[in-house]
């Protein structure tokens, strides 16, 4: 069965999105991406930014480094950045600890990926195992080909049951040199019996 290719990865045409629950979840899904690109542009380049975004609903979203409120005065006051030493220890403070912080989330992400390998893994060896020990499974849960299976496989083992019972019997019973007509037919009802016994 051919996999339906996915979305990503792929390019689309820029045009506005018709439907609304499309263009609200494409819009979640750009912002955190816009925000997250303007998180890495100030941890690489060490720039101050300010985003300001409307969502179709209204709502506003924003994000701003060191924040949208000082960015913003700056912005309306045109002042310059200030060249202070105790800002540049707050930021190279806030630098460091972001990159420490990012260091932890690769690790966690890096953990998580593990962690949803080894599930998978797991769950393949469970499924395995539940094909091949499918006969100890409820019988409610085994379709007709199984429940199948299952009728001939103790067909077998109830006719190698009477068989070993009666090489058994054979091998504990002495000969009787008499009447071997009735010793035989003993046998022969006994498998019966087996027989009818399960």
């Amino acid at each position: 069965m051919a996999k339906k290719p996915s979305m990503g990865r792929q390019k689309i045409k820029i045009a506005k999105i018709k439907k609304k629950n499309h263009l609200q979840v494409t819009f979640s899904k750009r912002r955190s991406g816009l925000f997250k690109k303007a998180s890495e542009l100030c941890t690489l380049c060490g720039v101050d930014i300010a985003i300001v975004v409307f969502s179709p609903a209204g709502k506003v979203f924003s994000f701003g480094h060191p924040n949208v409120e000082y960015i913003v005065d700056r912005f309306v006051t045109r002042n310059p950045r200030p060249n202070s030493n105790a800002f540049q220890l707050v930021e190279t403070h806030q630098s460091a600890s972001i990159r420490e912080l990012n260091l932890q989330l690769t690790q966690l992400l890096n953990e998580l990926e593990d962690e949803k390998k080894r599930g998978e893994s797991l769950d393949f060896m469970r499924k395995d195992s539940q094909k091949r020990f499918w006969w100890e499974a409820a019988i409610e849960n085994l379709d007709l080909n199984e429940l199948e299976q299952l009728r001939d496989s103790m067909e077998e083992l109830k006719k190698k049951v009477a068989n070993q019972t009666n090489n058994l019997l054979l091998e504990t019973k002495p000969p009787r040199m008499m009447n071997t007509a009735s010793s035989t037919a003993d046998i022969h009802n006994f498998g019966a019996y087996v027989n009818g016994f399960f």
